[in-house]
């Protein structure tokens, strides 16, 4: 049927009337695009015939068309036939007197672009390459055949370079020549083709092109135009080719920097296109160009200012203010001049320089002393689009700061913040005289940089607001004000007034408030919202709290209010100004509520409704929260019952959010208003309540028992109400306790519901106890219960006795105590919760009033099973923190004299120490000197857990301690033995916390000798030595941050596979490989990991990814996992490092994403190597989100693969997702 259809329309497509060609044309495209067409041989040939005959049709319209049919027709017809139309397109092309040579260029491209499949790619490519090189070389081939040949060449080496290795050496020879050509048009295509054609060609062959070039460059007597393609042509390589550049740079870069110095004053455009080369290799080869990198600064200074047609006659000083008046209209008689390029320059230049501080964070000193300066006075810059530049140079400036100084608290004098500090005074007056700049676009790039200036540098302003006021009155006032003006300038007010002291402001408040208050009227919802931001901010500026702050903030509450007040009442907005309007209005009335009582009655209700709006009901619900908070407390009587009545139905509600918002908002509203709610609504909200109460959602459980507490603490609640959680929480809680998850803030709420259960009369003690116990009890259904469960159950009976009173604390201890003393007891579940109840108790509560309960515990250790024997240990350390003198000689007396419990019996000196270091408390000196004996003796015991359990007593006692145990420390990094040099390694790990301590201080001068084991003989002390760096970088980065040139290359060192490490074990059937480095290689690059988030300026990433990384990916399991973080952390934090090594990070990626695990492989393999492909795509999407990465061609080939695998697609997708 089809068959007929084409044959109509074949006979009509070449008929007389061009309409009637047009209409049959555009059947023939429909039927093409059919899903099910298929032609016929004898059809096929006829029908590209035919739509070829078409291309030279008189109409355009047609032409256009039968060149729309070639991209489905390739498709659906064979291979011989896309062979026959290629050739006579290729025919065509090349006849000198044939006129249609751009709609055989178009059909060609569009042909190269549709083409099937790789085979028929391949046969076209072996067609076609001959006739385009003849159409490039060929004499007496005009320039327009010569650049449509070039285009097409330039198309099907982007797609198919690889496919054409054979064919590289020609093609360069055709192409090299053509740099030379006179004719301008041809250079710029041929400097494309050749780029097109680098990113695949072989090392030789590229430095044979790059030879080439340079020894062209190197002719001095050329024409400036050849210097210039040939100067383009460099950086087009270097932008094709990424790191491969790097050798070349030797030979390249001082020809650039010549040229940029020596070119003549109006060459303007070699200057230009050597600044961008230059910036190409700053981004794309980091690590060969490091050596350049002074001279490069040093240009791009020079250059950011070069104007040689412009003398700033007005040279001014920087701290002579008196020039202010006379600069406003200096703008108006400036000099201008049409053929003036020199502006190009400058941008250039600008560019270089930003990517020499994107792409180092280890110059950021040298760049401060040098380039911010300049920067700064560059701010003056006459040429629009260059200021633009320039700002964005200083914001990339600021961004850096920030990047690299993240997370550090203080600074000193060599630190980036702090240098950056010193500058502000200039930045704040130079970006002043830009906001008086007549420009719009001048402004909102001022106003981008100030924002930048404080998130980087919070509360750098506070000298300077007055004098940034009037640019902001003009931003927010001027009628020419755009209002993407309006929007930043509004920005940086919110950023600025979040970050600065109130009192900074007061003095301004009137000039701020006025300009920010007509703009919450505005009509574009964008200034809308973000006015209302800022008048949230205002809002807590102007009252800082309530008792007064000595600034008078009643004239602003009703305009402010007023403002606001008609926003939220109006319905048709945009649904951003609805949320900030009621966040805004949230504020306003927890803040100046007292001064508002007359118009509460109006507002509130409005909110209230507001809650019923699907689209505004959470951001309502927060505004009630902050409400009930208010210090002022507010008269609610008005709205309270429905509030109530609304809160408590949200808590049926899928939305998560709004669920955990409102736990939040009903416990504040019950604290501070419970006395109005009545007993009634709390048996409500307590049904609601235990339905959220799972271990699938902690964070929900912890708000929830907290809310539940707070219901069952308020004095007036009525005994139904104890009633309700016993029959609806309790029971939730009893499941929930059993639950292995179950940690942190849920599990404290867990226990304070318990406490709070036993003082609410109607539970009584005796019950809760039963419950509790039972618990623990395994059940014939689910087995026995988690180890982890037995703790928490053992914390929460532990509060629960303490709640209850001594007496009933005393008699459920002895109770206990009779568990353990039963031998005939073989439940070795009820004896494991025994202990660890009476060690959780003994840890709140002396229990030395109990006769002998050491003694008792420690006849546990005998137990078989392990876990009671690690539970006595637990329970003895824990009694001892509730009573040192008694207990801790007993326990330091059994190590010395029972070897066999020596191990269970550090444990429990390890709880007391651990306990000790955190409570910031006191040993007796006796005891400090009998406990590092000990612990001493036992650095070098032949068991690893007895090792670490030393160590980390150490370390604990070197925070109470640290003059003693630093240097007894540091004495044993020489022992022979190598397991007590790794042990007090691991010591000094322990002893680096968060929390500022006072070792900190004797650690800054002695860790470097722990930390330099990183080169010792034995991998245990090298190990040990890379995680106390690990720790260091995490928990106190200034500690190592001068040490660091000299141990990362140690660092890089270890993440390498040692071939002495590896070793076969010969198991008689079978041979197994063992690979003793995989542990440190582990260690290492997980400490790699660290560094980069707290001192990104000391790594050095580009020569940290090839070779170390790059080994990592393709390493084992263990080790991949941790490189595909730092990959993924790299691509975000130094983008342009990981762009110019992308290709040959491809491989090991690919490799790992398309493994397969053998048919026979056991669940845990496939599970692990389904977990590595997930972690894999997780690198390949942030590789993907770096822009630029579409130049490499390897990379897009690995795209591809997973686009065309659908299950790797899927879990591509939803991991981008997440």
């Amino acid at each position: 049927m089809a068959n007929i259809t084409i044959t109509s329309i074949l006979e009509k497509m070449t008929g007389k009337d061009k309409d009637y060609r047009y209409m049959a044309t555009s059947d023939l495209l429909n039927e093409l695009n059919k899903e099910g067409f298929k032609l016929d041989v004898e059809l096929e040939a006829k029908l590209s015939n035919i739509v070829l005959q078409q291309l030279d049709d008189v109409s355009g319209d047609v032409s256009g068309l039968a060149v729309k049919c070639l991209v489905p027709l390739v498709k659906k017809i064979h291979e011989k036939q896309v062979l026959e139309m290629t050739n006579k397109l290729c025919d065509k092309l090349l006849n000198l007197k044939d006129q249609h040579h751009d709609i055989a260029s178009i059909a060609m491209k569009t042909i190269v672009a549709e083409v099937p499949s790789l085979s028929v790619a391949k046969s076209v490519i072996v067609s076609v390459t001959p006739k385009l090189i003849q159409g490039i070389t060929g004499t007496g081939m005009s320039t327009e055949i010569k650049c449509e040949c070039l285009d097409i060449l330039c198309d099907v080496l982007h797609k198919y370079g690889n496919l054409m290795a054979s064919d590289h050496e020609p093609l360069l020879g055709a192409l090299l020549p053509q740099l030379s050509s006179n004719q301008a048009t041809v250079r710029k295509k041929t400097v494309s083709c050749i780029a097109s054609l680098a990113s695949s060609l072989s090392d030789d062959l590229l430095a044979k092109a790059t030879g080439e070039v340079v020894r062209l460059l190197k002719i001095k007597a050329s024409k400036p135009e050849m210097t210039r393609t040939n100067i383009q042509m460099i950086g087009a390589l270097s932008r094709a080719v990424g790191y491969r550049f790097g050798p070349h740079l030797g030979d390249t870069v001082p020809i650039l920097i010549n040229y940029c110095t020596s070119a003549s004053e109006n060459d303007e455009e070699l200057r230009e296109y050597s600044l961008q080369a230059l910036e190409s290799f700053l981004l794309r080869c980091p690590r060969d160009i490091s050596s350049y990198c002074d001279e490069i600064l040093h240009l791009t200074l020079e250059y950011l200012s070069y104007d040689p047609n412009f003398t700033d006659d007005m040279e001014e000083d920087m701290d002579d203010e008196s020039h202010d008046e006379e600069e406003d209209d200096e703008s108006e008689n400036e000099y201008t001049d049409d053929e003036d390029v020199s502006w190009k320059v400058r941008r250039a230049a600008a560019k270089c320089l930003a990517a020499l501080i994107v792409s180092r964070p280890e110059l950021l000193g040298e760049l401060y002393n040098e380039a911010c300066p300049k920067l700064i006075d560059r701010f003056k810059e006459r040429e629009e689009n260059v200021k633009m530049d320039v700002f964005n140079t200083f914001i990339e400036l600021l961004g850096q700061t920030g990047n690299v100084t993240k997370g550090q608290m203080e600074f000193d004098e060599s630190s980036p913040r702090w240098l950056l500090k010193q500058e502000v005074p200039k930045i704040v007056r130079s970006i002043n005289k830009q906001l008086r700049e007549k420009s719009v676009k001048t402004k909102v790039g001022a106003f981008s940089v100030l924002k930048e200036l404080v998130v980087v540098l919070p509360d750098c302003l506070a000298e300077h607001i007055g004098s940034l006021i009037p640019g902001f009155e003009k931003a927010l006032c001027d009628k020419s004000s755009t209002s993407n003006l309006k929007i930043e300038a509004l920005t940086f007010t919110r950023l600025v007034l979040a970050s600065h002291a109130p009192s900074v402001f007061h003095p301004y408040i009137k000039a701020i408030s006025a300009p920010v208050i007509s703009a919450v009227g505005e009509r574009y919802y964008k200034v809308t919202a973000e006015a209302l931001r800022v008048c949230g901010e205002l809002v807590r500026v102007v009252r800082p709290n309530v008792e007064g702050s000595g600034f008078d903030f009643k004239p602003y509450v009703h305009p402010i209010y007023n403002a606001i007040m008609a926003r939220l009442t109006n319905q048709d907005q945009d649904q951003e100004v609805k949320e900030s309007a009621i966040t805004c209005m949230g504020l306003v009335v927890s803040t100046f509520g007292d001064h508002l009582r007359g118009e509460l009655p109006a507002c509130l209700p409005v909110l209230v409704d507001r809650m019923g709006n699907e689209i505004t009901r959470l951001t309502s619900v927060k505004a009630f929260a902050a409400i009930a908070a208010s210090p002022l407390h507010l008269d609610l009587s008005c709205v309270l019952e429905h509030v109530i009545s609304e809160l408590t139905a949200f808590l049926r509600k899928a939305n998560r959010a709004l669920r955990q918002a409102t736990l939040g908002t009903l416990n504040t509203l019950i604290v501070a208003y419970g006395d109005k709610i009545g007993s009634a609504a709390y048996e409500v909200i307590i049904v609601e309540l235990s339905t959220l109460i799972s271990d699938s959602d902690l964070h929900m459980t912890a708000l929830a028992l907290e809310l539940c507490c707070t219901l069952m603490s308020d004095r007036r609640s009525s005994p139904n109400v104890g009633l309700t959680v016993r029959n609806k929480v309790l029971p939730q809680a009893l499941t929930l306790v059993k639950s292995s998850l179950l940690h942190g803030q849920a599990l404290l709420a867990l226990q304070n519901f318990f406490a709070a259960l036993v003082y609410s009369a109607n539970t009584s003690f005796d019950v809760l106890l039963e419950s509790l116990l039972s618990t623990a009890k395994p059940s014939p259904q689910a087995g026995g219960v988690a180890k982890q469960s037995l703790f928490s159950i053992a914390q929460c009976i532990a509060v629960l006795c303490l709640a209850a009173g001594d007496q009933k604390c005393s008699s459920t201890v002895n109770m206990l105590t009779d568990i353990l003393k039963d031998d005939s007891s073989t439940n070795s579940a009820k004896q494991h919760l025994a202990l660890l109840c009476l060690g959780e108790i003994g840890r709140r509560k002396d229990l030395s009033s109990h006769a002998q309960i050491e003694s008792i515990i420690i006849e546990s250790f005998q137990s078989p099973f392990e876990e009671i024997k690690s539970a006595a240990s637990y329970a003895l350390g824990n009694i001892a923190v509730g009573n040192l003198q008694k207990y801790l000689p007993f326990i330091l007396d059994k190590i010395d004299n029972q070897q066999k419990k020596q191990y269970l019996l550090l444990h429990s000196l390890k709880e007391v120490i651990v306990r000790q270091s955190v409570d910031k408390a006191e040993f007796q000196e006796s005891s400090v000197e009998k406990i590092l004996h000990l612990l001493f003796n036992h650095c070098e015991s032949e068991e690893e857990g007895v090792r670490n359990v030393v160590a980390e007593c150490l370390g604990k006692i070197a925070l109470i301690e640290p003059r003693k145990l630093v240097p007894a420390l540091k004495d044993r990094i020489t022992y022979p033995a190598a397991f007590t040099r790794a042990t007090v390694v691991i010591a000094v790990k322990y002893a680096i916390v968060e929390r500022p301590e006072k070792i900190d201080a004797i650690l800054q001068t002695e860790i470097s000798s722990f930390l330099m084991l990183i080169k010792d003989q034995d991998r245990h002390v090298r190990r040990a030595a890379v995680l106390a760096l690990s720790t260091a970088a995490h928990n106190k980065p200034n500690l190592i941050k001068g040490l660091l040139p000299e141990l990362l290359p140690l660092l890089y060192d270890q993440t390498m596979i040692k071939q002495d490490l590896i070793r076969t074990v010969d198991l008689g059937p079978f041979k197994h490989t063992v690979d003793d480095g995989l542990e440190l290689r582990k260690a290492a690059f997980e400490c790699v990991d660290t560094l980069l988030d707290s001192c990104l300026d000391q790594v050095n990433p580009s020569s940290f990814i090839v070779p170390y990384l790059k080994s990592g990916l393709d390493d084992h399991y263990d080790v991949k996992m941790p490189c595909h973080l730092i990959l993924s952390k790299l691509s975000d934090k130094c983008p342009s490092a990981v762009l110019a090594v992308l290709d040959s990070l491809v491989d090991p990626l690919q490799k790992t994403v398309s493994f397969r695990p053998k048919q026979d492989a056991v669940k845990q393999e496939v599970d692990r190597n389904e977990d590595m492909v997930r972690s894999a795509l997780r690198a390949i999407a942030s590789l993907n989100r770096i822009s630029g990465g579409d130049c490499s061609h390897k990379f897009k080939n690995l795209m591809n693969e997973i686009g065309k695998s659908q299950t790797l697609w899927d879990k591509y997708c939803s991991i981008r997702n997440e």
